[in-house]
């Protein structure tokens, strides 16, 4: 039986088809191994051993005496004032490189300390992750910070993400970072709901870490480390998840405690950011207002970091290099109780040098 050959236009055809399909079987596998590798940690107990037997930790908060709370999102150290993110519209996914990224993460280190805060809460630490070249984050921090007591909450484990194609951004371990220069007694992750479907991959885990500090009156300091979503579809996940903390922390107050919530809300804190600082807002779900009505029935208020005479932004987009125009506003703030006197709230000003944010602290007092 004489057998037939194909001509050389079939054969480069049959070529480009088995090609293709190829194709398409890689890309359903990444996208099953990314559903398949995508899993939510849940609540968890921190560990607060690392807070004791450290003599310079205190055994209990004071009362009646002016403390300093310090928060930032460090942005895994890689937002250098050069730097613009790919989910932002920027060009960039890892930090620029190792030695860079070490460098800033000192600098990080180093005006933390010059702060002299009582309590820190720092967002964005990476433990493990691709785009930080899997320095340990962690260490570099409590190096700074070498007489204070410390927790740490994984907020999310990323699988693979094989995007940007040029550079992609690859798998991340990243926590919540709280320190304390009275003793922390005992630590809790809190699981935060987020959007269903692809969304999830984007913006990845979120919790939220509940720390225990005692108070010389034999109460306690509920203090709260907090990085609501972002990357969202509408915006109003994060709504949900402010909801679910102030329940909690309404919950600790009617107990008697004191209670504290710092960290990035991805949320508008001023309400008109874009009038304040005089820049033009675009389309972005993430910078919305906290809607009305949300403090009504808690015994909580929010305390926006905010200096009418000198307003200084918390966060800029990092669409790009920080510049002139560029889109900010102020995320970044606290959430107090009714027994807690705020006696100052500010933004740090550092230019953006280090972060896509610039720290923002908070002088209170417990009555």
């Amino acid at each position: 039986m004489e057998r037939k050959h194909l001509s050389p236009g079939k054969k480069v055809l049959r070529g480009v088809l088995w090609a293709l399909l190829a194709l398409v079987l890689i890309a359903a596998g990444y996208v099953a191994y990314v559903f398949i590798a995508y899993h939510r940690i849940g609540d968890q107990p921190l560990s607060a051993e690392n807070a004791a037997g450290n003599n310079a930790v205190t055994a209990s908060v004071p009362r009646n005496t002016e403390l300093t709370v310090t928060s930032w999102n460090i942005g895994f150290g890689a937002y250098e004032s050069d730097y613009g993110f790919f989910m932002d519209g920027g060009h960039e996914s890892w930090a620029w490189s190792k030695d860079r990224l070490n460098t800033n993460l000192n600098e990080i280190g180093r005006l933390l300390a010059s702060q002299n805060s009582n309590f820190y809460l720092i967002q964005e630490v990476d433990m493990d992750a691709t785009r930080s070249y899997h320095v340990d984050e962690r260490e570099v921090l409590a190096s700074a910070l070498p007489s204070l007591g410390y927790t740490w909450a994984q907020n999310y484990d990323s699988p693979f993400l094989f995007y940007p194609f040029y550079q992609p951004h690859g798998a991340s371990k990243s926590c919540l970072m709280t320190f304390s220069r009275a003793k922390i007694t005992e630590g809790m992750r809190v699981e935060l709901p987020v959007e269903s479907g692809f969304t999830k991959l984007l913006d990845l885990d979120r919790c939220y870490s509940r720390q225990y500090i005692p108070v010389e009156n034999g109460k306690t300091l509920v203090l709260y480390n907090l990085h609501l979503s972002a990357y969202t579809s509408d915006g109003t996940i994060a709504t949900e998840q402010l909801n679910l903390l102030l329940a909690d922390m309404q919950t600790e107050y009617e107990k008697g405690n004191y209670c504290i919530a710092g960290g990035d809300f991805n949320k508008d804190l001023l309400g008109n950011s874009k009038e304040i600082f005089h820049v033009e807002a675009a389309d972005y779900n993430w910078g919305q207002p906290i809607p009305e009505g949300t403090f009504d029935k808690v015994n909580i208020s929010l305390v926006a970091p905010f200096d009418a005479a000198s307003p200084v932004p918390s966060c800029r987009n990092a669409d790009s290099a920080y510049h002139e125009g560029q889109y900010v506003l102020t995320v970044d703030g606290f959430l107090v109780s009714d027994n807690v006197n705020v006696v100052s709230a500010g933004v740090v000003d550092t230019g953006f040098a280090y972060s896509d944010h610039n720290p923002v602290e908070m002088c209170f007092i417990l009555e």
